[in-house]
């Protein structure tokens, strides 16, 4: 299988102008949680414009929510190249887990909260 180049989708749709917000277990990698993901997950703004600016449309998470519900519960973030992201907060990111009550979110969460606690230690 090959592997997945993250940063690489980030940058592009941040070098498109793609409105978005980080979501999933890469949210929670970007925060410094020690997990791996298989998968990117991302919500987008749904306007006609930035629609457009996608090869397809990648939904929402967390009982429907789209861009506008989660933007107001991210941080943003810089990549190496200094472009700007939006990436659920991990408060944000273990509540969408706790409510999908998946087996793969449920275990998650242990790691998901620790992180949080080390970063609220500072």
């Amino acid at each position: 299988m090959r592997r997945a180049r993250f940063a690489e989708i980030l940058r592009r749709f941040a070098v498109n102008e793609v409105e978005f917000v980080v979501v999933g277990m890469t949210a929670g990698i970007l925060h410094g949680a020690p997990v791996t993901t298989i998968d990117l997950d991302v919500v987008h703004r749904r306007s006609p414009e930035n629609v457009a600016r996608l090869l397809r449309v990648l939904g929402t998470i967390d009982e429907d929510r789209g861009y506008e519900e989660l933007l107001a519960h991210t941080v943003e973030m810089r990549l190496s190249d200094g472009l700007a992201v939006h990436v659920l907060s991990l408060p944000a990111l273990i509540e969408a887990k706790q409510r999908a009550g998946r087996a793969k979110d449920l275990a998650a969460l242990p790691v998901l909260r620790v992180t949080l606690e080390e970063i609220e230690r500072g």
